[in-house]
């Protein structure tokens, strides 16, 4: 069984003191950074496509692009993704360690609801795991939230009959970047 260390923090990693020396702390900042790029990237093309073709348009870039970002940031012994507890896409499903963490950071937020990020490290066992929460922001509640426009609501049921990540309010966990490296370092 792995030893999971999580934090809570508001923009630094918690660093455990009992991880292995060597280059946790480096593997800890390659995956923060590929998270920031993730979602810097992936909110900016969410705008451009809602700028340029209103929700609907929004839609293709989590269904197209965001896998696109993710495999981008894949390279060099790191596979990157997003996962959540209630999934639009089947194939973002968590597995039992990232279901593990979901179910904590879930726990976490609704006990201290403004909490800013959480992460969670696995630092016992190969492969590095990295996961760091995905909250519901403004721009989420369009497709995410309660109160789906209709045409919204239509286009998500054409590409994903199966959608269960609906109903969010502004805060909520909507999900988390996870990130796995198992190259040479």
């Amino acid at each position: 069984m792995k030893t999971v260390l999580v934090g809570l923090v508001a923009g630094g990693l918690l660093f455990c003191p009992y991880a292995p020396a060597t280059n946790t702390a480096q593997l800890k900042a390659d995956a923060q950074a590929k998270v920031q790029t993730f979602a810097k990237t992936l909110k900016g093309e969410l705008l451009t496509a809602i700028n340029q073709g209103g929700l609907v348009n929004a839609i293709d870039v989590c269904n197209l692009k965001a896998p696109a970002i993710a495999a981008q940031l894949s390279t060099d012994g790191w596979s990157v993704k997003r996962t959540a507890l209630r999934v639009r896409n089947p194939a973002n499903a968590p597995d039992d360690w990232e279901r593990n963490v979901l179910d904590y950071f879930s726990a976490t937020m609704a006990k201290q609801p403004a909490t800013p990020s959480i992460q969670a490290t696995s630092v016992d066992a190969a492969p590095f795991r990295y996961m760091q929460t995905i909250k519901t922001g403004q721009m989420c509640l369009a497709c995410h939230g309660s109160n789906v426009s209709a045409d919204v609501q239509a286009a998500l049921t054409k590409r994903y009959p199966q959608d269960q990540a609906t109903g969010f309010k502004l805060g909520d966990l909507r999900g988390a970047f996870s990130l796995q490296y198992e190259g040479p370092r």
